[in-house]
């Protein structure tokens, strides 16, 4: 467990694949995420059976929830993969599923907790990510979250029809440190 103000992330269970089924086959979950085919239930299953197998230290997938009362309520997931263990850099993601949590800062404060994972526990040195040009939402989390613009992936990936740019992004450990909203 990852706790942090009114979101903590942890470990992804068995029982979470349904949730995850419903959010990569929502069109609108989907749309600034790389997929673009739809996903049953057995893919989902197999894997999950993948991560199980991938040590922590190589990245990990884990669950972003949020405190609703007494209740702790999934509404996405956050990851570091790739983890490169010389250059000690990871690419991270995140989305949030659950339509109802969008607009409330939620996705910013898990990518927060996430990058602060990355430096604090796993000594990474830098996390990059790729996002939509067209996805300001995104942009903007990021960005508050440390991340810096490096650069634009010129019509770097087909989607919805159509060749989209992608921008590079990244936070580096000495600009975290001095991030002064960690």
């Amino acid at each position: 467990m990852i706790p942090g103000k009114e979101v903590r992330l942890r470990a992804i269970e068995r029982e979470d694949i349904p949730r995850f089924v419903r959010w990569m086959n929502d069109p609108d979950v989907i749309q600034f995420l790389l997929m673009s085919s739809p996903l049953s239930t057995a893919m989902e299953e197999k894997w999950f059976e993948k991560q199980l197998e991938r040590p922590p230290y190589q990245g990990q997938i884990l669950a972003i929830e949020v405190l609703q009362g007494q209740d702790w309520v999934p509404i996405g997931n956050t990851d570091l993969r790739d983890v490169a263990p010389v250059s000690r850099t990871a690419d991270f993601g995140i989305v949030i599923g659950e339509k109802a949590f969008w607009n409330k800062g939620y996705g910013t404060r898990a990518t927060r907790l996430m990058v602060k994972h990355g430096f604090e526990n796993l000594n990474l040195n830098r996390i990059f990510l790729t996002v939509f040009a067209n996805n300001p939402r995104a942009i903007k989390a990021y960005q508050s979250a440390g991340f810096t613009q490096e650069g634009i992936l010129r019509q770097g990936i087909y989607k919805n029809g159509r060749y989209q740019d992608l921008i590079l992004m990244s936070v580096l450990r000495s600009d975290w440190m001095n991030f002064e909203d960690k």
